[in-house]
């Protein structure tokens, strides 16, 4: 029997016109038997911290500081994995033949089609956003199964974020990625710290370039 991973998806600052300066899809992944055991030890950590609210970046203040820095030490101390591709919305190039949503679906090819190997299979989520999601889910569905068999990818449709703490996950670390490219001021130092953190696990000193690790994969694409 073969390998099942499962994979997470969110994005940030995806809306061509929100006035941010870089656009990121991310992706939280990890073995299948490994999904239940990671959502129950956040679970009991959200329970210690007295965590009640959904898992989110926006949500990151300085009375959950602790939760926040405990749940960043735990992703890195685990067997789960972080992906993000990440490109400056102001050089994407539109017209007729190649619109900004035809990009959309270029970048989360980029994203998932990354150090996958036809001896595993692969379950695949995307965050609902709104009432595209669907439609979003059968092209990209479309896209990755005219380079791979279909039967590489058992599943990708669209979850709620609520029903899992990994999709979650993955908005949060997504959104330190974010933050740090698309808000120069950093006025909330409950993210700052956040940040620094991951930096410091992940051994780096800007989270603003490509960085190939496993472990915290960082891909800017550059577009001329």
């Amino acid at each position: 029997m073969s390998k099942t991973f499962n994979i997470y998806c969110d994005e940030s600052c995806h809306l061509e016109h929100d006035h941010k300066p870089y656009m990121f899809l991310g992706s939280v992944s990890c073995a299948y038997p490994q999904v239940q055991i990671h959502s129950q030890q956040i679970k009991e950590m959200k329970l210690r911290h007295n965590c009640n609210r959904e898992i989110k970046w926006s949500t990151v203040s300085k009375s959950k500081l602790k939760f926040y820095l405990e749940l960043t030490d735990y992703f890195f101390a685990t067997d789960m994995c972080f992906r993000a591709v990440g490109v400056e919305k102001s050089k994407i190039k539109c017209d007729g033949n190649n619109t900004y949503d035809d990009f959309y679906y270029k970048m989360y090819y980029q994203l998932i089609n990354y150090r996958i190997s036809s001896m595993y299979s692969y379950n695949v989520y995307l965050d609902i956003k709104d009432t595209l999601s669907a439609y979003k889910v059968r092209k990209l569905r479309e896209i990755l199964n005219n380079k791979y068999n279909s039967e590489l990818f058992r599943t990708i449709q669209n979850i709620r974020s609520e029903e899992s703490v990994l999709m979650q996950l993955s908005d949060f670390i997504m959104g330190a990625i974010s933050y740090n490219a698309n808000d120069t001021e950093r006025k909330n130092m409950a993210k700052v710290q956040i940040i620094d953190r991951i930096k410091k696990h992940a051994g780096l000193i800007d989270l603003g370039k490509t960085n190939y690790s496993e472990k915290l994969n960082l891909f800017f694409i550059e577009l001329r």
